[in-house]
């Protein structure tokens, strides 16, 4: 029974860490667009954005109502991201023996 907790464990840690990684990615790109980058049209590149889009707009998208915006900069993704990393640590000491 251990093992299956620990493997468990294991698994909803890496879980959390890689969507940790796509909404840091998610950030990255809105920034880079803010400031005016465009990228040229292509189809790997569209669908790779739509994907970090459609992945995590919908947890970001809990925070952004709280309003936690400072004139033109959002403070709502950091926030998400420590509570991302708050609960997931949290599940994961319970989970783990």
């Amino acid at each position: 029974m251990n093992d299956f907790r620990e493997k468990l464990a294991d698994f909803l840690s890496a879980l959390f860490g890689v969507y940790s990684l796509i909404i840091i990615a998610w950030i990255i790109v809105q920034f880079a667009f803010a400031m005016g980058l465009r990228m040229p049209w292509s189809r790997p590149v569209n669908a790779v954005l739509d994907f970090l889009r459609d992945v995590s707009e919908p947890f970001l998208r809990i925070f952004r109502r709280l309003g936690l915006q400072i004139g033109p900069i959002d403070l709502s993704p950091i926030v998400a991201l420590i509570v991302l990393r708050v609960v997931g640590g949290l599940l994961v000491g319970l989970i783990r023996p």
